[in-house]
C-alpha cells in the first residue's frame, strides 16, 4: 500500500486541503454521512439546552429589586425552538449548507444573548455578564461542528463567537460613557464588576485558537477518511477480479504482496469450456456474447462457490476453478466432481442469454501444485500452476475424444471416493506432454447425450 503522504513534505504541506478526488459512490456516501452528522448535532444541541435549563432550574434565584423581568428562560426557550427546527430541517435532508451556516451564526447569537441577559436578570451592570462561566459552552458549540469534518463549519463558529464576544466587550465598556469599567488592576477585575480588557482579549484568542486548532485537525483527518474511503471502494471493486480470499490476505498482509510468493499444496482443479461456443459467438452480435457468457458464469459461480470452490480465472469461455486453494476445503475432489455435476445439470435445465442452449466439456484432476503470485512487482495474478494443472486441461480436451462431459483422473477419483460417484473407466490415455499413459475415467452421469 502507498504512503498516506510523500516521504519528503514541505512543512507548508501540513496546511493543504486539496482531498483526493472521490468517485461519484464514495461522495454521494460521504454527503450520507454528513447528513447523519447534523442530525446528530441537532440532537447533541438539544441535550445542551437541556443540560443548561436543568443548570437554571437547580440554580438558586436571587434577582436583583430593579430586574424588569427573566430573560434567560424565554432565550432558552428560543434557542430550543430554532435547534428543533434545525433537527427537524436535518432529519427530512432539508438542511442546506446556507441553512447550517445560518445556524452556527444563530447557536452563537443565542448563546451570548443567553450571557448578555445575565445582568439584565440580576440587575447588574453590563460587566457582570463577560464574568459567566456560560462562555465556556462556546468550545461545546465549536467542537460539536467537527462532526461531519467540515473545517469551514468549525471556522465559522469560532469566528462567530469571537466576533459575539468582541461586539459583547464593546458593549460592555461603551454602555456608559461616564464609567467604561475599565481597570488594569488584576485583583479588581476578580473581585468586582471592572472590566479587564487583557482577560477578555485572552478569550478572544483563546476562541479563536482552539477553532483553528480544531479545524487544522479536522481538515487532516478529513484528508485521511477521504483517502481510505477512496482506496476501500477501490480495494472493493479489486477484489472483484481476485478470489475474496488473496483479496482478504492482501488486506491483512504486513507486507506488500510480492511476485513469487507461493506455495505448494494439494488440491484439486476444474477446468471447464464451453462446446463450440466459438462458432455460436460468430452467429450472434458481440452483446449477446457477452451477455450470454456473463449469464451463464453468474448461475456457475454460485455452484462452484457452494462446493467451496474458487474460481481463479475466467478465459473467455473457459473458467479454472480450484478447490482447497485459496479457500480451504478437506474433500476437494468430492467438491470439485460435485461441482461438475451441478453445472452439468445447470445446463441441462435452462438457456442463457438471448436464449443459448450450451453445452460443456470438464476436466477434473487432483495433486499437488502451486498456488501464488506470477507477474511483475506492478501487476500481479493470483493462480495455480503446476503439472497437475495442466492435467485438468487436457481432460477437458479429451472429452471431445470420447463423448462425454465430465473427465476425471485416477487421482481425483481416488479421493473423491470410487463408491461414490458413477465412474466409468476410459482407460490409460496417452496425453500430450506426459511420457506414460494416464488412466482416466468419465463420471456416469456425464456422458453426452445422457
Amino acid at each position: 500500500m502507498p504512503p498516506i503522504l510523500p516521504r519528503r513534505v514541505h512543512p507548508l504541506q501540513i496546511f493543504a486541503t486539496t482531498a483526493p478526488r472521490l468517485p461519484q459512490r464514495v461522495r454521494e456516501h460521504v454527503r450520507a454521512e454528513e447528513e447523519r452528522a447534523e442530525i446528530l448535532v441537532g440532537v447533541l444541541q438539544l441535550a445542551f439546552i437541556a443540560g443548561l435549563a436543568v443548570l437554571y432550574g437547580l440554580a438558586p434565584k436571587k434577582f436583583g429589586a430593579d430586574a424588569p423581568f427573566a430573560p434567560v428562560p424565554w432565550v432558552l426557550g428560543a434557542y430550543g425552538a430554532f435547534t428543533l427546527l434545525r433537527l427537524a430541517l436535518a432529519w427530512t435532508r432539508r438542511l442546506t449548507r446556507g441553512v447550517v451556516y445560518l445556524s452556527i451564526a444563530v447557536d452563537i447569537a443565542l448563546l451570548i444573548g443567553l450571557i448578555f441577559s445575565y445582568h439584565i436578570q440580576y440587575a447588574q451592570p453590563a460587566s457582570f455578564s463577560l464574568k459567566s462561566p456560560t462562555l465556556m459552552w462556546v468550545f461545546v458549540l465549536i467542537a460539536l461542528r467537527a462532526f461531519n469534518f467540515e473545517a469551514r463549519y468549525i471556522a465559522t463558529a469560532g469566528i462567530a463567537a469571537a466576533l459575539g464576544w468582541v461586539a459583547l466587550v464593546v458593549y460592555v465598556v461603551r454602555v456608559d460613557p461616564a464609567d467604561p469599567m475599565i481597570t488594569r488592576d488584576y485583583v479588581a477585575y476578580l473581585t468586582s464588576n471592572s472590566v479587564l480588557i487583557g482577560a477578555e482579549v485572552d478569550k478572544v484568542l483563546a476562541i479563536l485558537m482552539f477553532a483553528g486548532v480544531l479545524a487544522l485537525a479536522s481538515r487532516r483527518t478529513a484528508r485521511l477518511v477521504e483517502y481510505a474511503a477512496v482506496e476501500t471502494a477501490s480495494n472493493r471493486e479489486l477484489a472483484r477480479f481476485v478470489p475474496s480470499e488473496v483479496a482478504e490476505l492482501a488486506r491483512t498482509a504486513e507486507t506488500s504482496f510480492a511476485a513469487g510468493e507461493g506455495r505448494t499444496t494439494e488440491a484439486t482443479v476444474l477446468f471447464l469450456d464451453i462446446e463450440g461456443f466459438t462458432a455460436m459467438s460468430e452467429k450472434m452480435p458481440p452483446e449477446d456474447v457477452v451477455g450470454t457468457l456473463n449469464d451463464f458464469y453468474a448461475a456457475a459461480a454460485p455452484l462452484i462457490a457452494a462446493r467451496d470452490g474458487v474460481i481463479n480465472q475466467f478465459l473467455g469461455d473457459a473458467v479454472v476453478a480450484t478447490f482447497n486453494a485459496p479457500r480451504p476445503c478437506p474433500r476437494h475432489a468430492a467438491a470439485a466432481v460435485e461441482a461438475a455435476l451441478d453445472i452439468l445439470a445447470l445446463t441441462g435445465s435452462r438457456a442463457f442469454g438471448p436464449g443459448a442452449r450450451l453445452a460443456v466439456r470438464i476436466g477434473v484432476n487432483t495433486g499437488p501444485m502451486v498456488c501464488g503470485l506470477l507477474g511483475t512487482p506492478d501487476r500481479l495474478l493470483y493462480t495455480v500452476i503446476g503439472d497437475e494443472v495442466n492435467l485438468a486441461a487436457r481432460l477437458e480436451a479429451l472429452n471431445k475424444t470420447y463423448g462425454t462431459r465430465i473427465i476425471v483422473s485416477e487421482a481425483t477419483r481416488a479421493a473423491a471416493g470410487p463408491a461414490d460417484f458413477a465412474f466409468d473407466a476410459i482407460g490409460e490415455v496417452q496425453l500430450r506432454g506426459r511420457s506414460r499413459p494416464t488412466p482416466v475415467y468419465a463420471l456416469g452421469s456425464g456422458a453426452a447425450g445422457r
